[in-house]
């Protein structure tokens, strides 16, 4: 279970590599969060936003607003799988030391339940499993402030330098 926090004013915008290359990856993440970088645009269009990074973890709280249902009614399935690609990654972004990025090779999402709109704010948790040198298994979960878990995650990842 989790308290609800203020959405922070996201600045989302172009990633300067130059930037980003002379930092470690849980820098970036730290940078993003105090808004001394912009966060990605698909923060802003998907209304979700960091909320925590440390070495080989990472938390975003997000709200799906009326842009992000489905016909059915419901939450659409690609919002909660955007956030957790977010985390998975960006838990895996805190193990890079400057110049490093990563790919995703893979993601695997499991649904346990729906996500119903006007539920309020979810949670984004993801810890990094394994990492070697070039490969970084992650695992996350999206779950409703009462602890209700709404979907699961992997992703396995590549480690290489930024831009290529």
């Amino acid at each position: 279970m989790f308290d609800e926090v203020p959405r922070p004013e996201i600045n989302a915008g172009p990633a300067d590599i130059g930037k980003l290359i002379a930092m470690s990856g849980l820098d970036i993440m730290r940078a993003t969060m105090s808004g001394d970088l912009p966060a990605p645009t698909i923060a802003e269009t998907m209304n979700f936003w960091i909320h925590r990074a440390d070495e080989g973890e990472a938390e975003f709280r997000g709200e799906p607003t009326p842009a992000h249902m489905n016909p059915l009614g419901t939450v659409h399935g690609g919002w909660a799988m955007a956030l957790l690609d977010s985390v998975l990654g960006c838990a895996v972004h805190t193990t890079c030391a400057p110049g490093e990025g990563f790919v995703s090779m893979d993601t695997s999402v499991k649904f346990v339940r729906p996500l119903m709109p006007g539920g309020g704010q979810v949670r984004a948790v993801a810890t990094v499993q394994t990492r070697g040198r070039r490969v970084a298994n992650v695992e996350g979960r999206v779950e409703t402030r009462d602890g209700k878990v709404i979907a699961l995650g992997t992703s396995t990842c590549f480690i290489q330098q930024i831009g290529g």
